[in-house]
């Protein structure tokens, strides 16, 4: 699909530039103070963010550029499929050398051309809407939109539609989207840092309750280059007393948070159960009720803020009839969620996966009782999240495998982890992020956890990275497969 011009004006522009090409055989097209006097009608936006681009590439190359070919696209920087494709937000999210929290996010709209001068060089300059700010990106990529058809379907109804007017030919495939690693913190002390860079990670998670600002852990992690997932819990007894009235603050709180600078929030967490949901009132319609309210008070505080919806907790407690007063199953959850419309009010599917005692590539084999759960399997928990939301990328906001080496045995209730040892941790942590980049549809994978330390009924310190003796066999197995 080509990208289309906007305004009968620019249409009209383009026309007769292409006309007097064709007329004069001319090899080459300058949009200089010489075009100005000669009475080129330089007034017009477009015209005018032209000449901008042209003289950031002219400023990078010193040097005048001869153009031979341009076009344009109208775009969106703070989008999320700018994200997924450049892995941050902003003007200049496609250049590498601007740390993620140097880059001005509050920049997300404007032109992007892609220009090719006389010698066949392509150059990729951005000029926002006022003219004001521009930029040259690294490479030359086509805006995620205007990247083709991602599905059959696509194609299909796209494949009978009126060509779009463009400034020259059809651009290239984009390039493959971005895939983020992160890890959920207990703090951000100086060991975490340092293993989550050696890991390969580029996300902090941090669990805000209700009352708490999130600013000290989002400046400190943007400080050491991390991008910011808060997950934002509420408080399930005001929920119960007063449903409307407690969402109208819980949606004050997350847009506190997003004005801090999250730079994504996780919707409550695991709305699916009653130890995070009042007892009798749990389903995925009414969860969405609270989702629509939180979502659009996130977008109105920092559009560039990536709405993640909760992860339920992976379960199968409540058997055929899928729901009860106590909760619901995962599965039937996210059919409800989808039936009431979740789609449209977030950016990301949010999806736990922590009970996993088989390598991520198995589907089949798990050792317990009840085996044929999807919950034991990555590639089928995958597939139960992607089916409701075939249009929604997955973000895993916990992934981890349980191990007692080093710590102690394990609490009666996780006795199913008894088998994992800490070769089987890094291995395994490193083989699902092969599986989850290669989909296609994971854009982030939250490691569960980095360094808690807690033992006990809540085995929190067996899933930790850092182990207690200060080793990380995780960092090193991550690594290779970020770097793969």
């Amino acid at each position: 699909m080509r990208p289309k011009l906007a305004g009968a004006k620019a249409k009209q522009l383009l026309a007769a530039l292409l006309a007097a090409l064709t007329l004069l055989s001319v090899a080459s097209l300058a949009l200089t103070q010489d075009d100005a006097e000669a009475g080129r009608p330089t007034g017009d936006p477009l015209m005018l963010a032209l000449a901008v681009a042209r003289e950031v590439v002219e400023e990078a190359n010193d040097g005048q550029l001869n153009v031979i070919r341009w076009l344009y696209y109208e775009d969106d920087w703070g989008s999320l499929d700018s994200w997924r494709l450049y892995g941050s937000f902003g003007i200049d999210n496609c250049i590498a050398e601007v740390p993620v929290m140097l880059k001005r996010t509050e920049i997300l709209f404007g032109w992007t051309f892609t220009i090719t001068d006389v010698s066949g060089r392509e150059y990729q300059p951005r000029v926002s809407y006022d003219l004001a700010e521009a930029v040259l990106c690294d490479e030359v990529l086509v805006p995620p939109r205007y990247g083709g058809p991602t599905s059959p379907e696509q194609a299909e109804a796209e494949a009978g539609a009126e060509d779009a007017t463009t400034a020259s030919v059809a651009p290239a495939a984009a390039g493959a989207a971005r895939f983020a690693l992160g890890g959920h913190v207990a703090g951000l002390d100086a060991n975490a840092v340092s293993a989550m860079q050696r890991a390969g990670m580029t996300w902090v998670k941090k669990q805000v309750r209700h009352g708490g600002s999130g600013g000290g852990i989002i400046a400190q992690a943007h400080a050491q280059g991390f991008r910011v997932l808060i997950g934002a819990l509420g408080d399930k007894n005001r929920l119960a007393s007063d449903f409307d009235g407690y969402v109208g603050d819980y949606a004050l709180f997350v847009a506190a948070l997003a004005r801090n600078g999250a730079d994504a929030i996780e919707v409550w967490n695991e709305p699916n159960i009653e130890r995070e949901w009042p007892r009798g009132q749990i389903s995925g319609a009414r969860y969405v009720d609270l989702l629509k309210v939180a979502y659009e008070a996130i977008k109105a505080a920092n559009p560039s803020t990536l709405v993640v919806s909760g992860a339920p907790a992976p379960t199968g407690f409540f058997a055929a009839a899928g729901c009860a007063d106590g909760g619901c199953n995962d599965d039937l959850f996210m059919q409800q969620m989808a039936q009431a419309g979740a789609a449209n009010y977030m950016d990301c599917v949010g999806i736990h996966y922590n009970s996993g005692i088989t390598p991520p590539q198995a589907t089949s084999g798990a050792p317990v009782g009840s085996s044929g759960h999807y919950s034991w399997y990555l590639p089928n928990m995958m597939s139960v999240y992607r089916n409701p939301f075939p249009t929604r990328p997955l973000c895993f906001t916990e992934l981890g495998y349980l191990t007692g080496e080093g710590i102690g045995q394990l609490p009666a209730a996780f006795n199913w982890a008894s088998g994992i040892s800490l070769a089987h941790q890094a291995q395994w942590l490193a083989g699902a992020v092969n599986v989850a980049r290669s989909s296609g549809y994971v854009h982030l994978l939250v490691v569960w956890n980095v360094n808690f330390t807690t033992w006990g009924a809540d085995p929190q310190a067996g899933y930790a990275m850092l182990r207690p003796d200060g080793s990380c066999p995780a960092c090193d197995s991550l690594t290779a497969a970020m770097r793969a």
